[in-house]
């Protein structure tokens, strides 16, 4: 499982259209929205076909974005590995 927090500023006047063209990002959900500051506060996750990174790059190159900050990542790809032999 590999997730990330992201908080997006989005032009309010494009607010509209960029809410639509996240929907259509693999892996997005949207949690929280302020439409006269322009902000969204997003999760991405992988899943099959698509990852993490595609999607965040994705977001990022949304016309109508201003900016896009990662304030979360997490990811436990390799936890069992690494657990192995402590127990």
């Amino acid at each position: 499982m590999n997730v990330s927090g992201v908080l997006l500023r989005a032009r309010p006047e494009r607010f509209p259209e960029v809410m639509s063209m996240l929907a259509d990002i693999p892996g997005v959900a949207v949690h929280l929205t302020d439409q006269a500051q322009g902000r969204i506060v997003l999760t991405v996750e992988d899943g099959s076909g698509y990852s993490v990174e595609d999607s965040l790059l994705a977001v990022h190159l949304l016309d109508g974005i201003s900016d896009a900050a990662l304030v979360y990542q997490y990811s436990d790809e390799g936890l069992n590995e690494s657990m192995e032999g402590q127990t």
